[in-house]
């Protein structure tokens, strides 16, 4: 099942979806560790309602699916979201807007939002959405960057702030949420019970620099500066940044690490 809103979605979806298989096949799999990390702990399993929102290519629905919970998903890109019906064709999946989300009130055993809310047009109105569409009682989870002085990758988002556009006034940047009470009063602003934050280790890992530079490539933020700099301008900013990390056997190893919220509603 698959259905569509018009928006903001539009815009993001196709820069997201621009390299869609390349993030799919290198990049998302950076994820993993948060992904595992979130649902065993967060008993999502067998007979879990479960929603992803901002879900990509599904890498998370999959891993849920396979414990066994009932999964759905939604994206800017309906090209990634092509990917996620590959690998989960039993999911239901929309393209759409995370300040409207098309599901019904209390639906939800568990609600995530992996690197997803702080990039939302409106972040509390995107999370007061996550909220009504959670059960009483139910979770949300709030996963973001953990703080820049935690992580390597830091250095591959400054890498492309010169080749982007100026943000609008006032517009969140990749660390919006990092500080732990700015994510505290995201929640309680949005009238959820904020509980346990978690920074999980999620390292970036290349088999050398040009397939680092085709992964970090396919993120959105990466497209956009593409569309204003030059692709060759983009990859020569992220070769130079991968050689730095570039270790004898000609492999790459970036440190990072996410960090998340569990909300109670």
């Amino acid at each position: 099942m698959t259905t569509q809103t018009q928006g903001t979605a539009e815009v993001n979806g196709r820069l997201w979806g621009a390299k869609a298989r390349a993030w799919a096949d290198i990049q998302e799999a950076s994820a993993r560790p948060l992904y595992l990390d979130v649902l065993a702990l967060h008993a999502v399993g067998a007979g879990t309602a479960y929603l992803d929102v901002g879900c990509g290519a599904g890498l998370a629905l999959q891993l849920a699916a396979e414990r066994g919970a009932k999964v759905t998903g939604l994206d800017a890109s309906a090209a990634l979201l092509d990917i996620a019906r590959e690998r989960v064709p039993a999911a239901e999946l929309h393209v759409g807007e995370l300040e409207s989300l098309p599901f019904a009130d209390d639906r939800f055993d568990v609600v995530t939002g992996f690197n997803s809310f702080q990039y939302a047009a409106q972040p509390l109105g995107a999370l007061a959405q996550a909220r009504r569409v959670a059960k009483p009682g139910g979770r949300v989870i709030i996963a973001t960057w953990s703080p820049p002085d935690r992580t390597q990758a830091a250095a591959v988002l400054g890498a492309l702030k010169p080749l982007l556009p100026p943000p609008p006034p006032g517009a969140p940047g990749p660390f919006a949420l990092s500080d732990e009470a700015v994510l505290r009063k995201l929640a309680s602003d949005a009238e959820l019970t904020p509980g346990e934050v978690r920074d999980v280790d999620c390292p970036f890992v290349y088999p050398d620099v040009e397939t680092g530079v085709r992964g970090l490539g396919s993120a959105g933020v990466a497209e956009r500066a593409a569309r204003h700099s030059g692709a060759d301008a983009v990859d020569a900013a992220h070769r130079a940044v991968l050689e730095k990390f570039r270790r004898a056997d000609g492999s790459v190893f970036i440190a990072n690490a996410f960090r998340y919220l569990v909300a109670t509603r």
